[in-house]
């Protein structure tokens, strides 16, 4: 049975969350609406993390796929408290990540700003009732794919998320590959397929993001999803900044 990763365990991610170039980072969300975090995560912690799967009582509900035409695969919601590392990377990475959704709301024309801590954002969102905690472990084999999709769980959303690969491609898995799809009026979509690595994280839009256009900006909808994995097992930590409704 796995522990809960410690806070000792917590600190090689958060000084790799710590070491990021997030100009960098905030310039490639604002031109592609994705960042990647190479190495964020150790190989020694991808399998901690990805061994939770197995042991249903840290999770608060599990999803299958096919039941709810999502694709094929699973994947379970942990539950609260949340292991220390998952919670260590939400509150880090919400501080690093709000000031750039509170530009992007502004460029949009949205009123919302997000507050600089993210307990005060999740305060904001359990007013509202949106109290079900939303990270998650995801899991596909051979033959299983996601459709793309927003995770949109309520009326408070924050713009952005995070996923880190856990399984090694080429080894563990092969095809399996991250897809973001990105929809900009009168045209149509534009599908990006994002290489990553075990260990590595992706920071994307999950809803929509401004683009600058020549009468100023406009809103480009974004869909992730993953392709259909042709042999092997992929997991996957996903990281949702608000939390669910009922």
């Amino acid at each position: 049975m796995p522990t809960l990763i410690d806070d000792a365990s917590a600190g090689t991610p958060l000084a790799a969350l710590q070491a990021v170039d997030w100009n960098s980072a905030h310039a490639a969300l604002d031109a592609s609406g994705y960042a990647l975090l190479p190495a964020l995560l150790s190989a020694e912690a991808c399998r901690a993390v990805a061994a939770f799967y197995l042991h249903p009582e840290h999770f608060r509900s599990r999803v299958v796929m096919a039941r709810h035409g999502f694709g094929r695969g699973e994947y379970q919601y942990f539950g609260y408290p949340l292991p220390p590392l998952v919670d260590a990377l939400r509150t880090a990475a919400y501080a690093r990540l709000a000031p750039l959704a509170n530009c992007w709301n502004e460029a949009m024309g949205i009123d919302v700003r997000y507050p600089p801590t993210h307990a005060d954002f999740l305060a904001r969102c359990h007013a509202a009732g949106q109290v079900r905690p939303t990270p998650l472990l995801l899991r596909y084999q051979a033959g299983d794919y996601n459709c793309l999709h927003q995770d949109l769980y309520g009326e408070h959303v924050f713009p952005l998320q995070l996923a880190v690969l856990l399984s090694s491609p080429g080894i563990d898995f092969t095809g399996g590959e991250f897809v973001l799809t990105e929809q900009r009026p009168r045209l149509q979509s534009r599908a990006e397929v994002v290489p990553l690595g075990q260990g590595d994280a992706v920071v994307f839009a999950v809803r929509q993001r401004p683009v600058r256009g020549v009468r100023g900006y406009f809103r480009a909808n974004l869909r992730h999803g993953v392709s259909r994995l042709h042999s092997g097992c992929r997991h996957t930590l996903g990281i949702i900044f608000h939390d669910a409704a009922p």
